[in-house]
């Protein structure tokens, strides 16, 4: 019996794809669909039980409006980029830096530093919440925003220092020896070399660092408790009533809390596509 040839294989696979996605898209979009529905459905749909069904009502602006005019949740969008933009400053710029020393520099505590930084990440977070609360406690940045952000940058240097290292060990060593043996100082070969040179690593990791940080609801939680200082994904649980359960408004806002890091990805899809495929064809 002959193996069948090629082509027919590769035909029947892409047919098979082709079939196959769009089904895996719908059922993957099936609960984004049902909270947007639920979003634009008026609370009457919702108390006599017509959750799944079609709204006997689009109130798609009232209840986006509502939501700003009877809540806090612009207030809790705004501590939510309060925290996610410095925090995404300051990993990247640190991890830039600490990248560049642990690729280029050879010293001897260069690989143990790397592997420090790299188990770092496999450490449950969990664990370390008492530890944290603790220290936040002590240094009096307890429902602070700045204490978030500072415990946060602290948390996403591992797997930003591993991420810039990697991409930094990729680039030609010849170029940073040619700008040394011309009188380039370290500095200027890092700012004016390298970092043009991994910009698209950069921009990928800006965007999955911004990503992490707004969607972050654990360490939200247990450093920050007054609800004026709520980020929106915590902010969102307090849009329900005691006795009435506003899950149009909650929908609605959940919806708005994630345009944010989904606008951020198409308007970096360019840089965010390049940085992750930066040498995948090297060599």
């Amino acid at each position: 019996m002959f193996p069948q040839p090629l082509e027919k294989r590769s035909s029947g696979f892409n047919l098979g794809y082709k079939i196959a996605l769009p089904i895996a898209l719908f059922f993957w979009l099936l609960p984004l669909l049902a909270i947007f529905m639920t979003s634009i459905r008026p609370v009457a749909d919702i108390a006599t039980g017509n959750v799944f069904g079609i709204p006997s009502k689009f109130q798609f602006i009232e209840n986006y409006r509502e939501v700003f005019a009877k809540t806090d949740a612009l207030q809790y969008l705004i501590n939510t980029l309060l925290i996610s933009l410095p925090t995404m400053v300051l990993s990247v710029g640190i991890a830039c830096l600490t990248g560049y020393a642990l690729a280029i520099y050879k010293f001897r505590w260069a690989l143990p530093l790397f592997f420090l930084f790299v188990a770092g990440n496999f450490v449950p977070f969990q664990i370390l919440m008492l530890p944290v609360v603790n220290i936040s406690v002590k240094l009096d940045m307890m429902n602070t925003v700045p204490g978030l952000v500072m415990f946060h940058s602290a948390f996403q240097a591992g797997f930003c220092t591993l991420f810039m290292r990697n991409f930094i060990k990729d680039l030609p060593f010849e170029l940073i020896e040619s700008a040394r043996l011309e009188g380039v100082g370290e500095f200027q070969i890092f700012w004016r070399l390298v970092l043009p040179l991994v910009k698209p690593a950069i921009a990928a990791l800006c965007v999955l660092i911004f990503t992490f940080i707004w969607n972050d609801f654990f360490w939200a939680t247990v450093l920050i408790q007054e609800d004026s200082r709520l980020p929106i994904t915590v902010g969102v649980r307090t849009l329900n009533g005691e006795f009435v359960q506003q899950w149009h408004l909650i929908s609605a806002a959940s919806l708005l809390a994630a345009m944010p890091p989904v606008l951020l990805f198409f308007l970096m899809q360019k840089h965010f596509i390049a940085g992750l495929t930066l040498g995948a064809t090297k060599g």
